[in-house]
């Protein structure tokens, strides 16, 4: 038995709707940060299954163009979140209230 396009279609399917499940589920914003990255990887595998099956290079590109937003993503995304810490000292979404005014 090889692997198909189908098995990495349902390996990406499937990681994306973890990454979603633990977005809405979650209340903490690490958690949440990370459910995003799953979010992503799931639509990279994906986008190489895709351009693996089509011979075509561009879902290869559009990977690493995504690799590249997360990492700088990521480093905002954990500074947001660091200074948030400092400020509030709980990571709990629910209490952040910083936009109500």
């Amino acid at each position: 038995m090889s692997v198909t396009l189908e098995h990495y279609i349902l390996l990406g399917t499937l990681l994306f709707l973890i990454g979603v499940t633990g977005f809405l589920i979650r209340k903490n914003i690490f958690l949440m940060f990370m459910s995003v990255e799953l979010m992503m990887n799931g639509v990279n595998i994906c986008f190489v299954a895709f351009a693996r099956y089509f011979g075509d290079m561009a879902g290869q590109a559009f990977v690493l163009f995504v690799m590249t937003v997360a990492a700088a993503e990521a480093a905002v995304g954990l500074a947001i979140i660091l200074t948030l810490y400092r400020n509030r000292d709980t990571l709990n979404a629910d209490e952040f209230n910083l936009m109500k005014g």
